[in-house]
């Protein structure tokens, strides 16, 4: 199993007092390497993404913008999203990361892999939002497809927030398998993924989007995993996507779900076995969001954990 874990994640970061600050990176490495996982993973180094990445999904005005506003050095993307100077260079990194996990599992170096600094899932084709340049994850699904010919992807979101940015995206394609747990947009940003958004024309059907009570704990959580695992079996998918994000974690600042790492393991346990004993050529984690340092750490730690539990059972 690959874990990237060099520094270079760090500098897709909105500054220390910030929620989406690079010190989230450093509380990850410092438990990764205190648990020992460290030594049961193969540590790779980020690696910077380009422009023809970036249009995998973006639009060239967006990127454009992004580009200009970098050098600048200031101002804002969205009412949400502040500029810094080097936003765009950080933004490739993680985009350029994911694809260089994405290529050496099809390379056949490993079957998994796991990046903590990414899984940036609100922003789209031509914007940003929620702390969210480039979506790595939607980058990730186009890849897939124009480079790898795959088309059977699943994408598996259980971040506090509703992963809109994928979900829009490709709300009528009807080869992408969404589940995406998240609290009830009623109560949190963006607002959006009822239950009754299934996946539109020829996708109806093809997503699951399941809102959450604010306080929802493992119990309700691991109660509705199994028929959303069951539903992910049925797509036969060629290659699995998950955002983890830690946000749904107990005592997070910005939300109200009270899940623990074990929920978190719980799925990425279940889709590695996915990978080991199926037809599916790969499983990439990515860390999403997560505001309280001690949940985000603990639970990308147990991300790993199961993984490579999973992969040697």
């Amino acid at each position: 199993m690959f874990v990237y874990a060099g520094n270079d994640l760090a500098s897709y970061g909105f500054g220390n007092d910030h929620p989406f600050g690079p010190d989230r990176f450093f509380c990850f490495l410092q438990a990764f390497k205190e648990s020992g996982l460290d030594r049961k993973t193969l540590i790779q180094a980020p690696v910077a993404g380009n422009r023809g990445d970036l249009l995998l999904f973006h639009t060239p005005d967006y990127v454009q913008r992004v580009e200009r506003l970098s050098k600048r050095g200031e101002g804002m993307l969205d009412a949400d999203t502040p500029v810094f100077s080097g936003i765009f260079e950080a933004g490739l990194i993680v985009v350029g990361t994911v694809l260089e996990a994405i290529q050496q599992i099809m390379d056949g170096h490993t079957r998994q892999a796991f990046i903590p600094i990414a899984g940036l899932h609100h922003a789209r084709r031509d914007g940003s939002a929620g702390f969210c340049v480039f979506n790595d994850c939607a980058i990730a699904i186009e890849a897939l497809r124009r480079r790898h010919s795959l088309q059977r992807i699943a994408y598996v979101d259980i971040d506090a927030h509703h992963g809109d940015g994928v979900y829009y995206a490709f709300e009528k394609d009807p080869e992408l398998c969404i589940v995406d747990f998240h609290e009830d947009g009623r109560f949190l940003y963006p607002g959006s993924g009822g239950i009754h958004e299934t996946g539109q024309g020829p996708a109806a059907g093809s997503k699951m989007n399941i809102p959450l009570p604010p306080g929802a704990d493992d119990a309700l959580f691991l109660n509705i995993w199994p028929k959303a695992l069951h539903f992910i079996e049925q797509q036969n998918p060629e290659f699995i996507i998950l955002q983890c994000g830690a946000d749904s974690i107990e005592g997070d600042p910005l939300t109200d779900l009270a899940l623990t790492p074990a929920a978190h393991a719980r799925v990425a346990g279940d889709l590695t076995q996915m990978v080991t004993a199926g037809d599916t050529r790969g499983l990439i984690a990515l860390g999403g969001g997560g505001y309280n340092r001690d949940n985000l750490a603990r639970t990308w730690v147990a991300v790993i954990d199961a993984m490579l539990a999973a992969e040697s059972s």
